[in-house]
């Protein structure tokens, strides 16, 4: 099979295509043949070496597969040969064959596009989690996205939306992303180039600032998020872009009983994979219904995953970026 790998730490270079041996599944594991799969910022801090999940070269990058099940361990019993699943690979997804464990696999509807699919595991189950369960969003609720023009954030836009709050804002770099954000159905978008985010929301809520804001960018970011957060108010973070972490001080939460919240993902499935199949299945049947649109901003064969990555990296993309490892799957 052919796979992208990483052999040494470094820029867009190190991305190289090797010939490789498929894989055999273990015992609760099951073999997929990979249709497509998606480029996460974590591909590129990984290939960086600064992703904390990410091992050491050489490795296959990407976190997130759709395809069809070749084989399965002898002790799989949810899934069976024939099947279409999205997944979530043991060993890097940027190839045409990937093992995954059967709790971290998850079967996908009849009539979800390769391409939809492709686009949902990662930025669908995080968008999902942040939300539902680690902010737990009431009705009513307003909720502020930064980066909301990316995978997570136009998830995130419209899964706010879906779960009851009352207002969405978001945050964005570029005039063309804040179309794309509206379109999603945000109440308000600030481009941060332009100024500060915080005066503008807090001019949007009369003052009182927004009950959740999901920040992936750190730094100062999150450091000014707390001038906009409600009383109550609960901010995740979730990434840092950004390439540095903000500094939280306590004595601005116990008084105004507002929480500052951490969530991984890639936490998640390493030490708690059981607890991703309930989002996994409330994003698919969202997406299958049409009510959550996944957002694609390019696609790529497989074996450019070089170019796709110095697409990311540019800061233009919006939605996700897909590669394309079967075409007639």
């Amino acid at each position: 099979m052919k796979a992208i790998v990483i052999r040494a730490l470094g820029g867009p270079e190190v991305l190289g295509v090797e010939e490789r041996p498929i894989p055999e599944p273990g015992a609760y594991q099951v073999l997929i043949r990979v249709a497509a799969a998606s480029v996460n910022f974590a591909d590129i801090k990984a290939r960086q070496g600064r992703y904390h999940g990410a091992g050491q070269p050489p490795f296959i990058p990407g976190l997130d597969a759709v395809g069809i099940v070749e084989r399965v361990g002898s002790h799989v019993t949810a899934l069976s040969s024939g099947m279409r699943v999205a997944a979530f690979p043991s060993g890097g997804s940027y190839a045409e064959f990937v093992l995954a464990d059967e709790k971290l696999a998850y079967p996908l509807p009849d009539a979800m596009s390769w391409e939809t699919a492709a686009a949902l595991p990662t930025v669908g189950l995080t968008a999902y989690t942040l939300l539902h369960d680690v902010a737990q969003l009431r009705p009513g609720e307003t909720v502020l996205v930064h980066s909301a023009a990316g995978g997570v954030g136009t998830t995130a836009v419209q899964l706010a939306r879906i779960l009851g709050a009352g207002s969405v804002f978001g945050t964005v770099g570029s005039p063309a992303k804040a179309s794309l954000v509206a379109g999603l159905g945000a109440d308000g978008i600030v481009d941060y180039t332009q100024g500060a985010f915080y005066e503008q929301v807090n001019d949007w809520t009369e003052g009182r600032g927004v009950d959740v804001i999901l920040d992936s960018v750190g730094g100062t970011v999150s450091e000014e998020g707390l001038a906009c957060l409600a009383p109550f108010g609960r901010l995740v973070h979730f990434g840092q872009s950004s390439g540095s972490g903000g500094r939280i001080t306590v004595s601005d939460l116990h008084a105004s009983c507002r929480a500052v919240l951490g969530y991984s993902l890639g936490t998640a499935r390493r030490t708690r994979p059981e607890t991703l199949k309930p989002a996994a299945e409330a994003v698919m049947s969202l997406a299958a219904e049409g009510r959550l649109r996944m957002q694609v901003g390019r696609r790529y064969p497989l074996l450019q995953a070089r170019e796709a990555q110095i697409w990311m990296e540019s800061r233009q993309s919006t939605g996700k970026i897909v590669l394309i490892a079967n075409e007639t799957l």
